[in-house]
């Protein structure tokens, strides 16, 4: 059976420079590799990879066409909360769910909504 061993998702942006500068500005990617013929680029924080691109061809393109959003497990959410709530356009504040995840949403300078969750008993109550 075949093993998936990572997953790095596209996404569309009409707003190539701008979207590089969120994710490397606000989030703290760093540009590993870009290229202004295919206005492609590919960013990197930790262990999580995500490329940007114009809209594919093959596809029609009238702005997200992504419906859910990407959900980053971090290891002190509290802090990245601090640090994003007046950075960033908040989708939704922090806030521990019955579910135990402690998590927060923003959007992204495209629109798309990214999540930030740490599982609650990882949270020391020192923070």
């Amino acid at each position: 059976m075949t093993k998936f061993t990572f997953i790095r998702p596209v996404l569309w942006t009409e707003n190539f420079d701008e979207t590089i500068g969120f994710y490397t500005q606000i989030l703290g990617f760093i540009l590993l590799n870009r290229n202004e013929d295919w206005q492609w680029a590919l960013l990197q924080k930790d262990n999580i990879q995500i490329m940007l691109s114009p809209p594919n061809s093959h596809e029609k393109f009238n702005g997200i066409g992504f419906t859910g959003s990407f959900y980053f497990n971090v290891d002190n959410v509290n802090e990245l909360w601090e640090d994003l709530k007046t950075k960033a356009k908040v989708c939704y504040e922090i806030e521990t769910f019955d579910w135990e995840m402690r998590e927060f949403a923003i959007y992204d300078n495209n629109g798309y909504i990214l999540q930030f969750g740490q599982h609650a008993d990882e949270i020391s109550t020192a923070e």
